[in-house]
């Protein structure tokens, strides 16, 4: 990863059209096995990212941050800088992937503890799947989260007004969704700490499905959302993050690959065009050539968490960015 994160630093960045792209590395790095679409994922993509601890980070496992009947509870992992100055610093909810009915804390870990690295707090949350609860239980869980951090943000020295979302395919469903829908009663819950602010000021989402309209047939859309569009129309269109779109969201950077073949690259167009008629700042990344879930393997990780870091610290660190018209193409 030393050597790739060096062969980044001299590749150049290409804007077209106000769509940055990331060049595959793998051109350079020499893994031609990468771009072979006929061989399965691990000899097409190489092995996936493996979490390694670090001094540099401080992680307190299994805190508790909601409670549903039956005794059901969730957990999440904290990530913290270990040297931590007396200031305040911006806090994060990392929300894994996995087509909302699999998936664990542990699976966003890697992606938690670089960005604790580079000073953020980090919480890496479980939430309930479609097997135990469907649509909305997974939304309420994420806005529990977030008011979890907030009430605790004291404790932690976390920057209660500085607080964002990164999410993964579906967990990026979720992460946009707390960007778009904050204050929808249907979406709130029935939190305890309701009086808490849900809000978050920065999100960031990769592959994100922005339109579940746009997947009526779908089986793991379906189940999520536990009826038809012919049965309940309004919940489908109410789990869609793009329906929420105002002037009143944060600014989203939207990673996504050309060639996904599971969240279609159109679904972070479509959210970027909506956030432009609102006037809102937004980004989009064009990955070329890269697998749906390319955040989890070494060629494309380094430069994923180098231009998350940056959105970041843009967005969450003082001075923030002023309002500014979004960096997305005329034409699309």
């Amino acid at each position: 990863m030393k050597v790739q994160a060096e062969m980044w630093n001299l590749i150049r960045d290409l804007k077209v059209n106000g769509i940055y792209l990331l060049t595959a590395a793998v051109m350079l790095v020499g893994a031609p096995e990468a771009l072979a679409q006929t061989s399965p994922q691990a000899e097409r993509w190489g092995p996936r990212i493996v979490y390694e601890p670090t001094n540099n980070v401080e992680v307190i496992s299994d805190l508790v941050y909601a409670q549903h009947e039956q005794g059901r509870t969730l957990k999440l992992d904290l990530y913290l800088p270990r040297d931590r100055s007396t200031e305040t610093i911006p806090g994060i909810i990392a929300i894994r992937g996995g087509g909302w009915h699999q998936g664990d804390k542990e699976g966003f870990a890697p992606i938690a503890s670089r960005l604790a690295e580079d000073g953020f707090a980090v919480a890496s949350i479980e939430y309930r799947t479609s097997q135990e609860a469907p649509f909305p239980a997974a939304v309420h869980d994420v806005k529990a989260a977030v008011r979890w951090m907030r009430a605790n943000a004291k404790q932690y020295g976390i920057d209660d007004t500085a607080l964002g979302a990164i999410g993964g395919s579906a967990g990026a469903h979720l992460a946009i969704l707390l960007a778009t829908s904050s204050g929808i009663p249907e979406l709130e819950g029935a939190d305890p700490s309701l009086e808490i602010s849900s809000q978050i000021q920065a999100a960031v989402g990769m592959a994100t499905p922005s339109a579940l309209t746009d997947f009526t047939e779908r089986p793991v859309v379906q189940k999520f959302l536990a009826v038809s569009p012919a049965q309940d129309p309004k919940s489908w269109i109410l789990a869609s993050p793009i329906s929420h779109v105002d002037q009143t969201d944060p600014p989203l950077l939207l990673l996504h690959s050309d060639s996904d073949d599971i969240v279609p690259y159109q679904q972070s167009v479509k959210l970027a065009q909506r956030y432009e008629g609102a006037g809102i700042f937004s980004e989009v990344v064009k990955i070329p050539r890269a697998p749906h879930a390319f955040w989890h393997f070494p060629t494309w990780f380094d430069e994923v968490m180098a231009r998350t870091i940056t959105f970041f610290d843009a967005e969450l660190r003082s001075p923030r960015r002023s309002a500014t018209e979004p960096e997305i193409p005329s034409d699309f």
